[in-house]
């Protein structure tokens, strides 16, 4: 059960109006006197009202924090402890770091564990090595796997070359940069998601591998996983297909910690032979004219601006999903909330469908064009 679908739950009244008549009323009753708007024990039961009504809030607040739907922070993680399920915590990014000798020498060249290399542009991001390794005999170049100092996802989608400062010189080493794009980085799992997981733990109880149990463990790997694809192409075979936050592809270190995770003998059955893989990208194209009612001409560039980010919406959403077919009517949808009076659009097609594995990410910059006022 979707936690939206669920029955809003009010426990305390909050209307200040309502509890203000509650006591006027009782305290006529029981005066057998009329209070009017400016008798002083009316402007009393104002300032008490208010109070009690503030009080009811709170109460409400913490009545509604022990349900899943409404819990965040702290008393979200109370909730979790109930399944054993915690909060993941930040990630480092990493990447591969590839040293280069000056010269082959004769004798190998150690690069020390924690060698930093940062980025040139400002603001830097520092990364270190998280092992030692030597250079063989002759050999003028090493790569070495390397993870970024501070944890979160602001050091993510580095491409290759961008971590090119050598920060703690090695002897023999004349330059060194990074061979693939940073990724894995992640911030402390957010409420939402955390919320998500904990609504899925009961999945893990399950040691005959069911996909909602591959999907609950695999989530664990790393925070910045949103969704999960199990595919089995083969009896035994099952292959687990990461997706990251905002339509990220997962990059070898994220799909090695998904596979470790799913692969431990207390949640992988005896005869399954479990793997990671990158979801496959589908591309897609936005292209569209639209049309502004001229009853709201004075409104255009407030349109205009809620257009463009209904477009960067729709990217977003179509991309935090897999399986999610391109849908053409929900940017229609998004356009018209936005403003739109008619929309016509070329492009995605409507009918874009998505497999299970798949991803559906923008490609190129959207073709959006303005056809100027339309009458009713």
């Amino acid at each position: 059960m979707a936690l939206v679908d669920l029955p809003e739950i009010d426990v305390l009244s909050g209307d200040v109006q309502v509890t203000l008549n509650n006591f006027i009323s009782v305290y006529e009753a029981l005066t057998e006197s009329k209070l009017y708007p400016g008798n002083p024990v009316r402007l009393l039961f104002n300032t008490v009202a208010a109070i009690i009504v503030q009080q009811r809030e709170l109460i409400d607040l913490m009545r509604k924090s022990n349900l899943l739907r409404y819990a965040s922070g702290a008393a979200l993680d109370h909730i979790g402890a109930f399944s054993g399920t915690t909060r993941l915590p930040a990630e480092f990014a990493r990447t591969s770091i590839r040293f280069s000798l000056s010269a082959g020498r004769q004798v190998p060249v150690t690069i020390p564990a924690g060698t930093r290399i940062s980025t040139e542009s400002d603001p830097k991001r520092y990364f270190e090595t998280t092992i030692a390794a030597n250079a063989p005999v002759g050999a003028l170049n090493i790569d070495v796997p390397a993870a970024a100092l501070e944890p979160g996802a602001q050091n993510n989608g580095l491409l290759a070359g961008q971590i090119n400062q050598i920060v703690d010189p090695v002897a023999y080493v004349a330059s060194a940069s990074n061979t693939t794009i940073s990724s894995g980085g992640a911030n402390i799992e957010d409420d939402d998601s955390y919320r998500l997981r904990i609504q899925e733990a009961p999945e893990a109880f399950s040691v005959a591998g069911p996909e909602g149990a591959y999907k609950f463990w695999a989530k664990t790997a790393n925070s910045s996983i949103v969704d999960v694809a199990v595919h089995s192409p083969t009896p035994s075979d099952i292959v687990l297909v990461p997706l990251l936050i905002a339509g990220g592809i997962p990059g070898q270190s994220v799909l090695d910690q998904v596979t470790a995770i799913c692969s431990d003998k207390r949640v992988r059955p005896l005869t399954d032979r479990v793997s990671a893989a990158a979801p496959t990208v589908v591309n897609y194209t936005i292209a569209f004219t639209y049309w502004i009612d001229r009853d709201r001409e004075v409104e255009i560039a407030a349109i205009q601006t809620a257009v463009a980010q209904a477009v960067q919406d729709y990217i977003n959403w179509q991309r935090s999903k897999l399986g999610r077919n391109i849908n053409r009517s929900e940017l229609i949808r998004r356009l018209v909330q936005a403003g739109a009076s008619r929309v016509d659009v070329t492009n995605p097609p409507q009918n874009g469908l998505v497999g299970t594995t798949q991803v559906a990410i923008v490609s190129g910059t959207p073709a959006v064009t303005y056809g100027g006022l339309d009458d009713d």
